[in-house]
Protein backbone atom coordinates (compact mmCIF):
# COMPACT_ATOMS: atom_id res chain seq x y z
CA UNK A 1 0.00 0.00 0.00
CA UNK A 2 1.82 3.56 -0.73
CA UNK A 3 -0.38 5.48 0.97
CA UNK A 4 0.71 8.79 1.98
CA UNK A 5 1.59 8.94 5.60
CA UNK A 6 0.67 13.17 5.82
CA UNK A 7 -2.72 12.70 4.21
CA UNK A 8 -4.29 12.07 8.07
CA UNK A 9 -2.94 15.71 8.35
CA UNK A 10 -4.87 17.67 5.87
CA UNK A 11 -5.34 15.51 3.02
CA UNK A 12 -4.40 16.73 -0.17
CA UNK A 13 -3.25 19.96 -0.45
CA UNK A 14 -3.58 20.73 3.15
CA UNK A 15 -0.21 19.95 4.59
CA UNK A 16 2.79 20.74 2.50
CA UNK A 17 6.03 19.63 3.81
CA UNK A 18 8.07 21.96 1.68
CA UNK A 19 6.22 24.54 2.66
CA UNK A 20 6.91 23.88 6.00
CA UNK A 21 10.56 23.28 5.37
CA UNK A 22 10.96 26.80 3.23
CA UNK A 23 9.59 28.45 6.87
CA UNK A 24 11.49 26.93 8.66
CA UNK A 25 14.86 28.11 6.54
CA UNK A 26 13.90 31.60 6.50
CA UNK A 27 12.81 31.57 10.34
CA UNK A 28 16.74 29.77 10.47
CA UNK A 29 17.91 33.00 8.54
CA UNK A 30 16.11 35.44 10.23
CA UNK A 31 17.61 34.25 13.60
CA UNK A 32 21.23 33.88 12.15
CA UNK A 33 21.12 37.26 11.14
CA UNK A 34 19.88 39.16 14.36
CA UNK A 35 22.17 37.09 16.37
CA UNK A 36 25.12 38.77 14.15
CA UNK A 37 23.74 42.03 14.60
CA UNK A 38 23.89 41.21 18.21
CA UNK A 39 27.34 40.24 18.31
CA UNK A 40 28.06 43.09 16.66
CA UNK A 41 26.65 45.45 18.75
CA UNK A 42 28.13 46.88 21.47
CA UNK A 43 26.20 48.29 25.50
CA UNK A 44 27.80 50.08 28.04
CA UNK A 45 26.94 50.01 32.19
CA UNK A 46 27.74 53.07 33.99
CA UNK A 47 27.98 52.80 38.04
CA UNK A 48 29.63 55.23 40.39
CA UNK A 49 28.70 58.87 38.34
CA UNK A 50 31.20 56.95 35.67
CA UNK A 51 33.69 55.81 37.49
CA UNK A 52 33.55 52.20 35.86
CA UNK A 53 32.21 51.64 32.58
CA UNK A 54 31.80 48.27 30.80
CA UNK A 55 31.11 47.16 27.38
CA UNK A 56 29.41 44.14 26.44
CA UNK A 57 28.81 42.48 22.90
CA UNK A 58 24.78 42.34 22.38
CA UNK A 59 25.32 38.66 22.98
CA UNK A 60 26.79 38.79 26.59
CA UNK A 61 30.47 39.08 25.72
CA UNK A 62 32.90 41.20 27.69
CA UNK A 63 34.47 43.67 25.68
CA UNK A 64 36.48 46.25 27.90
CA UNK A 65 36.96 47.76 31.34
CA UNK A 66 37.21 51.34 31.72
CA UNK A 67 37.72 52.82 35.12
CA UNK A 68 38.30 56.52 35.82
CA UNK A 69 41.48 58.00 36.90
CA UNK A 70 41.39 58.38 40.52
CA UNK A 71 38.29 55.73 41.11
CA UNK A 72 40.38 53.20 43.07
CA UNK A 73 43.53 53.51 45.39
CA UNK A 74 45.86 50.31 43.91
CA UNK A 75 47.64 50.60 48.03
CA UNK A 76 44.01 49.82 49.76
CA UNK A 77 42.55 46.64 50.03
CA UNK A 78 39.43 48.01 50.73
CA UNK A 79 39.44 49.90 47.72
CA UNK A 80 40.22 47.20 45.47
CA UNK A 81 37.22 45.35 47.05
CA UNK A 82 34.69 48.65 46.02
CA UNK A 83 36.56 48.19 42.78
CA UNK A 84 35.86 44.84 42.04
CA UNK A 85 32.12 45.52 43.38
CA UNK A 86 31.86 48.49 40.75
CA UNK A 87 32.89 46.65 37.86
CA UNK A 88 30.38 43.52 38.51
CA UNK A 89 27.44 46.03 39.26
CA UNK A 90 28.39 48.01 36.02
CA UNK A 91 28.67 44.42 33.95
CA UNK A 92 25.29 43.54 35.19
CA UNK A 93 24.02 46.75 34.56
CA UNK A 94 25.34 46.37 30.43
CA UNK A 95 24.48 42.88 30.69
CA UNK A 96 20.82 43.80 31.24
CA UNK A 97 20.53 45.80 28.01
CA UNK A 98 22.37 43.19 26.45
CA UNK A 99 19.72 41.08 26.97
CA UNK A 100 17.05 43.56 26.39
CA UNK A 101 18.60 44.08 22.85
CA UNK A 102 18.49 39.96 22.79
CA UNK A 103 14.81 39.95 23.35
CA UNK A 104 13.82 43.06 20.84
CA UNK A 105 15.58 40.99 18.40
CA UNK A 106 14.69 37.72 18.62
CA UNK A 107 11.67 37.74 20.85
CA UNK A 108 9.28 37.11 18.30
CA UNK A 109 11.47 34.26 17.26
CA UNK A 110 13.05 32.69 20.51
CA UNK A 111 9.56 33.38 22.07
CA UNK A 112 7.23 30.99 21.11
CA UNK A 113 6.23 33.67 18.64
CA UNK A 114 7.51 31.58 15.92
CA UNK A 115 5.59 28.77 13.89
CA UNK A 116 1.95 28.60 14.85
CA UNK A 117 0.91 25.29 16.27
CA UNK A 118 4.73 24.02 17.65
CA UNK A 119 5.10 24.68 21.17
CA UNK A 120 7.74 24.23 22.90
CA UNK A 121 8.70 20.19 24.19
CA UNK A 122 6.71 21.35 27.31
CA UNK A 123 3.74 21.88 25.39
CA UNK A 124 3.79 25.09 26.20
CA UNK A 125 5.49 28.10 24.61
CA UNK A 126 8.75 27.20 23.64
CA UNK A 127 11.67 28.70 25.86
CA UNK A 128 13.10 31.99 25.76
CA UNK A 129 17.00 31.90 24.57
CA UNK A 130 19.20 32.68 27.35
CA UNK A 131 21.10 35.85 26.18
Amino acid sequence: MTQNPFEALGGAGGFDMNALLEQAQQMQATIESAQQQLAETVVEGTVGGGAVTVKVSGVGDLLGVDVAPGTVDGDDAESLADLSDLIVAAYREAKAQADQAAADALGPLAGGGGMPGLPGADGGAAPKLGF
